[in-house]
């Protein structure tokens, strides 16, 4: 394995050795399927706000440009690599986070303070955030694994530096995405060894929090009253969440036709980011949409798959980078699909590959690119681990072959 590891780090490959084809596919298919569907989401708001109907596809198409020039050089990057970086990584992300709090440089929309102006870009930290700290805790699983299993300041020491993370994008404010990167972490850790009773304790805490946000915030409030009962007040509270239900009754079996959905025209907002998913719903139905969860379901399981492998061969660090990122795939989209159907109250998160939005789609081509990168390497090591056994296992035969020609 140390062989294996050599070899990578010196850029060798093995051929007959592809990385998954399952996972590089999904996303792939979702990455174009959500091209398509946010065409059909924006093209109205596109010609009503510039007159130009294709404004959001070239956006987004410049994203996806992007994203896949980021996961090109980030597939190329060895793991290794990404393991030394991963606190000076976490505390990048911090600096960004206090950056865009700053009066005159963050920039604000609806209400909420979570971009940096670059040029003709807006940087958004706290979705890098959510790479970041599942590096560094990957990292910090590997090298305190003890210690985190066997003690509690072990398994709380990560989460104070994540609770200053959350606080500061609590700050922006982002309630949505400081829960994903909370329930990543604890999720990781849980993986990582945490005893259940320090894992408990720590979980009934941050529940407490988050009940605590919730009740001390009126708007939050009333997004959980909501979600009770949107019919209420169909114009306004619950309009949103009513206007998505709308589209998936609409929808049916098997949709409208894509272009053919009526609720994104006149009634449905954030049609092209956080509720794509009812879009979907109207356009191609009951199988579009299971056709969606399906293609998330396998992505999950094939992240997963290659942190088993990795585990087996003892690579902890690749292992809990794929679990974190396994983790926080699965759960952002069980949270947008939720959102959208009415069993979770409404929060801005996107859907992963598929909705508009350019930082998002920038982060989820990288984390897909270094999941790829743990797959090849552990297919490498695998690979190698095997031709040593069948070298040793023929050795050993020709040994016992010549010790029988001996003795006769």
């Amino acid at each position: 394995m140390n062989a294996s590891r050599s070899r990578v780090r010196a850029g060798g490959h093995s051929a007959g050795l592809p990385v998954d084809g399952v996972l590089l596919g999904a996303v792939l298919v979702l990455l174009a399927l959500g091209l398509v569907m946010v065409a059909s989401a924006s093209l109205h708001l596109g010609d009503r706000l510039s007159e130009q109907p294709f404004h959001y596809v070239i956006r987004h198409l410049l994203a996806l440009g992007l994203g896949l020039g980021l996961a090109g050089g980030a597939v190329l990057v060895p793991v290794s690599v990404w393991e030394r970086s991963g606190l000076w990584l976490f505390f990048t992300g911090v600096l960004m986070l206090i950056v865009v709090l700053i009066p005159g440089v963050g920039r604000s929309a609806n209400g909420a303070t979570r971009w940096i102006a670059l040029g003709g870009f807006n940087l958004q930290p706290s979705e890098f955030m959510k790479l970041f700290v599942v590096i560094y805790i990957a990292g910090y699983l590997n090298r305190r694994r003890d210690e985190v299993e066997q003690t509690t300041w072990g398994f709380v020491k990560p989460m104070l530096l994540l609770a200053i993370a959350g606080g500061l994008i609590m700050l922006q404010p982002d309630f949505g995405t400081t829960a994903v990167l909370m329930m990543v972490a604890l999720g990781m850790l849980f993986l990582g060894g945490a005893s259940l009773r320090h894992y408990a304790v720590l979980l009934g805490l941050v529940l407490g929090a988050a009940v605590l946000l919730v009740a001390f915030s009126p708007y939050r409030r009333a997004r959980v009253a909501m979600f009770l009962d949107p019919w209420s007040d169909v114009n306004g509270d619950g309009y949103q969440l009513a206007q998505a239900l709308i589209a998936f009754g609409r929808g049916g079996i098997d949709g409208v036709g894509l272009g053919n959905g009526v609720q994104k025209l006149f009634y449905l907002p954030e049609a092209h980011t956080d509720f794509l998913m009812a879009v979907i719903g109207e356009e191609f139905g009951l199988l579009g949409t299971l056709f969606v969860i399906v293609m998330f379901a396998l992505i999950t399981w094939r992240v997963f798959a290659i942190g088993a492998r990795a585990e087996r061969l003892e690579w902890r660090f690749a292992a809990y980078t794929a679990y974190g990122f396994g983790i926080w795939i699965g759960i952002q989209a069980f949270i947008n699909i939720g959102v959208n159907v009415g069993l979770l109250p409404t929060k801005g998160i996107t859907l992963p590959f598929m909705s508009y939005g350019g930082n998002a789609i920038m982060v989820a081509c990288v984390i897909v690119a270094i999941v790829l990168r743990i797959d090849y390497e552990t297919r490498l090591a695998a690979h190698d681990e095997g031709l040593q056994r069948r070298n040793r296992g023929a050795e050993s035969s020709r040994a016992q072959g010549d010790a029988k020609w001996a003795r006769a």
